[in-house]
């Protein structure tokens, strides 16, 4: 049977679902923790007892351009996706300027202002293979490369130094169309990613599970066990690692949106926040000491919680709600938190009740600016693609950097 021709544009609109091999490191044995141990009860507050930034009688005060000043501007090629991190390099998505590859994984330096190449091309033989994703720090760099013919896929890392490998690559994980592409993050020198059966696969029955590698090291190890699908995938925010695994499973669906402390492999819980059941975060990440979860649609029961927009909180209480859908994953600082809906930001102030918006870069295309960085950072990162004046048409993407706080 003859194979569908694959190109630029399918390979940006298809889905992935891929599977799981194994690993191909060593995996240390007796790592993981179960999200059985340590698991906090529901958070399951009234609809009034959160200050709402924005309804009617609200103690917020609506000030322009409050909150952040521009720092610096970019333009990089049309096809360029940046992903977010934590460090001076960001990583990116490069097309290629032919059929093979269509995509190169890259790195710009909010520092100097440059694009550079890390992966020039896949790592795997057939032709149908892409790089798929990709995710770096300052010290490290991964990336997952998807056979869209067969599904299957690896995960790679690597040392990673001024904006190129340094030393060979070495293979994480290999996949097969029963499991997800993995979804991997990366702080410091360590790599974070997690493996989950595929809805449309022959493993939906098995568990979840988070597995960290530190750069240099011979084996991985699993570090958090889920009886289901985690919620969303791991971010990363001053040293802690954000998942949200399920958890209370025998209770019914429950999940946990929980923060590990990366410098000791995730073994510490630093806080957690369960939501009601059957409550399904769809962004979350930590800032300071306060969790910033958004919630996609709204449900019939769970109180505060189940209701779409974004809360900043802890478990305690004390809830700020920004009652807009959200688009991406808050960040901020001090205080500070930048939210997307739609296509502009709501910048929110807790410590002085204050609120502004950041708009889009003129011209973008209509979902506006993502954001290169998720929870805590100062210099907030974004990117948007950006048409030409003349022909309306997409002709490169504009970077910006945005100081909080000022």
């Amino acid at each position: 049977m003859r194979r569908p021709k694959l190109t630029r544009r399918g390979f940006f609109k298809a889905s992935a679902t891929a599977g799981v091999v194994g690993a191909a490191v060593g995996i240390l044995g007796g790592c993981s923790r179960n999200t059985a141990n340590d698991v906090s009860d529901p958070v399951v507050v009234d609809d009034d007892s959160a200050v709402s930034v924005t309804a009617d009688g609200s103690p917020y005060e609506y000030v322009d351009d409050y909150g952040y000043a521009l720092e610096a501007t970019w333009t990089l090629p049309l096809g360029c996706v940046l992903r977010p991190a934590e460090g001076s390099w960001i990583p990116a998505t490069v097309a290629g300027s032919s059929a093979l590859p269509m995509v190169k994984a890259g790195a710009f330096s909010c520092e100097s202002g440059t694009l550079t190449e890390v992966v020039s091309a896949p790592k795997g033989a057939a032709a149908t293979t892409v790089i798929y994703d990709v995710a770096c720090s300052d010290s490290a760099y991964a990336w997952v490369e998807l056979d869209m013919a067969t599904r299957a896929w690896q995960l790679y890392a690597a040392k990673f130094s001024g904006g190129a490998l340094d030393g060979d690559a070495q293979k994480l994980w290999d996949g097969t169309s029963d499991y997800d592409p993995a979804p991997v993050a990366v702080t410091g020198s360590k790599v974070v990613w997690q493996i989950m059966p595929s809805l449309s696969g022959k493993k939906t029955s098995e568990p979840s599970a988070c597995y960290l590698w530190n750069v240099g090291d011979k084996d991985a190890r699993k570090v958090i066990e889920s009886p289901g699908r985690f919620a969303i995938k791991p971010t990363v925010s001053n040293g802690n690692v954000i998942l949200a695994p399920r958890v209370h499973a025998d209770e019914g669906t429950f999940y946990g949106v929980t923060a590990y402390t990366a410098s000791d492999n995730m073994a510490s819980q630093v806080d957690q926040l369960v939501l009601p059941a059957g409550v399904k975060p769809f962004r979350a990440t930590r800032v300071g000491d306060k969790f910033l979860v958004s919630i996609e649609a709204s449900y019939g029961s769970g109180g505060l919680l189940s209701k779409m927009g974004t809360y900043i909180g802890t478990r305690s209480g004390d809830f700020v709600k920004v009652e807009r859908e959200p688009s991406e994953c808050p960040a901020g600082k001090d205080g500070l938190y930048l939210i997307k809906s739609r296509s502009s930001y709501m910048v929110v102030d807790t410590k002085n009740q204050k609120y502004s918006t950041l708009l889009s870069i003129d011209r973008s295309v209509d979902y506006g600016e993502f954001p290169a960085r998720y929870g805590d950072t100062d210099l907030f990162v974004t990117f948007a693609t950006v048409k030409d004046p003349d022909t309306g048409y997409p002709a490169s993407v504009t970077v910006r950097a945005f100081r909080l706080g000022v």
